[in-house]
């Protein structure tokens, strides 16, 4: 007969660090294990997709591959980032590429 059981602790709250890449907006959030933001950054692509009347999704990959690292860097200055436990990526629906780029940083952080 099996032994009793341990009691269940409840929800865990972690401290989280959001990437959003799914289009052309690139984020950075990042959350406190109570739900509270300690930071939200948004990088626009509008400026860069004007020309052409619509989202280029070659651009808009190039632009998150080159955003997310200064991204990352304000995230770490304003919130600080060496407890985070819990990495929360995008991927989809979105372009292709770009949920690439977010998913690959995310997996490198």
């Amino acid at each position: 007969m099996p032994g009793p059981r341990t009691p269940d602790p409840g929800p865990r709250s972690f401290r989280t660090l959001g990437i959003e890449s799914s289009c052309d907006e690139t984020a950075v959030a990042v959350l406190d294990g109570d739900g509270s933001v300690r930071c939200n950054l948004i990088s626009s692509q509008v400026a860069a997709h004007a020309p052409y009347l619509g989202v280029v999704p070659e651009l808009a990959a190039r632009h998150h591959l080159e955003t997310l690292p200064r991204l990352l860097a304000e995230a770490e200055r304003q919130a600080g980032l060496g407890d985070i436990e819990l990495v929360a990526v995008t991927r989809g629906p979105g372009l292709i590429g770009s949920l690439l780029v977010g998913t690959c940083f995310a997996a490198a952080y």
